[in-house]
């Protein structure tokens, strides 16, 4: 097959383009390769797929909708995983209209190529955030998720309609998967373990918000990929339902302090704190029920997060600088 992967070099997008390459598939990979975090990590997770066979990159913007009908103009391509997107809870608060630029149009676009390009598949990011404010753990996908403590969330829950509409009109097979919490080598330096490991090799103080009273579904990348997978090869369509969505998550919310005190231990630091009050658009707990993406999809997380963790200081420790 040949698969477009929107987002290929990002944190996801990057493992999924190589566990398919590694099964033989041919891989068109397109990013916009933004400035939200350094560009430096992106070039540098793209370097290790561009020497693999299989692997074609287009450097494009998924939100242009002209430039992106441009940049993909000629090709075919048989299904889609579409994981590009405008990422973080926080930073939503500072710049909304970059992510009802990549977020909103540009899932839109990849929506309206899907449905002129006879796309037998299309597998998206949605994410956690879209459960927000629910106090019911864990979540499951039949809960409520209409009030998002985000715009991040809000732009996820949109996704997530604007599926299941395009896939009632046209019978277009879509998967949508919420995101609990992805950690691992090559990962996000906006995320806190990767913040953290930072500020601890430095001797710096870190920013512990809600006073440690925080509880998060950490999931390893690998398992993380292994679901993606499963999904896009297992797509929706029976009783001519053609949208479904999943938790892809651990089933095991750890704490935030447990956390810090693994990556205290494997650092051989102790880290200085800040103890803080919770940020706007935060949660205190998030928890995946995973049991509809084992039922359907095999799907099964098998790393822990202190095993997980231990695998990305070791790939820390082993970089020269951390991007």
């Amino acid at each position: 097959m040949t698969i477009l992967v929107t987002g290929a070099a990002g944190f996801i997008g990057s493992h999924v383009a190589h566990a398919l390459l590694a099964r033989g598939e041919t891989i068109i990979g397109i990013d916009n390769l933004n400035d939200y975090y350094t560009p430096t990590l992106k070039h540098a997770r793209l370097e290790t797929l561009k020497i693999k066979s299989g692997f074609t990159f287009i450097e494009g913007d998924i939100s242009d909708r002209d430039g992106f009908a441009v940049a993909l103009n000629g090709l075919t391509i048989n299904s889609i995983i579409h994981l590009a997107a405008q990422a973080g809870v926080r930073y939503s608060l500072e710049a909304p209209f970059s992510y009802t630029d990549a977020n909103i149009t540009g899932h839109l676009n990849l929506l309206e190529y899907a449905r002129h390009n006879d796309i037998a598949h299309m597998v998206y990011a949605s994410s956690s955030s879209i459960y927000g404010r629910n106090t019911k753990t864990p979540f499951t996908e039949e809960d409520k998720s209409d009030l998002p403590a985000s715009l991040y969330g809000a732009t996820k829950k949109a996704n997530e309609l604007m599926a299941s509409s395009y896939a009632h009109l046209y019978q277009i097979p879509l998967t949508g998967l919420r995101f609990f919490t992805v950690y691992g080598p090559w990962g996000r330096p906006d995320m806190a373990y990767w913040m953290f490991t930072e500020k601890i090799l430095k001797g710096e103080p870190i920013n512990i918000f809600n006073h440690g009273k925080m509880g998060r579904d950490f999931t390893y990348i690998d398992d993380i990929v292994d679901g993606v997978i499963a999904a896009h090869d297992n797509p929706p369509g029976a009783q001519q339902i053609f949208h479904d969505v999943y938790n892809l998550g651990n089933d095991h919310p750890e704490e935030l302090m447990t956390m810090v005190s693994h990556l205290e231990t494997l650092i051989n630091i102790e880290a200085s704190k800040n103890m803080m009050p919770m940020q706007a658009g935060d949660v205190e707990r998030t928890w995946a029920d995973i049991s509809k993406a084992k039922r359907q999809l095999g799907y099964s997380p098998k790393v822990s997060l202190q095993e997980g963790l231990s695998r990305y200081v070791d790939w820390r420790m082993a970089l020269d600088s951390p991007f």
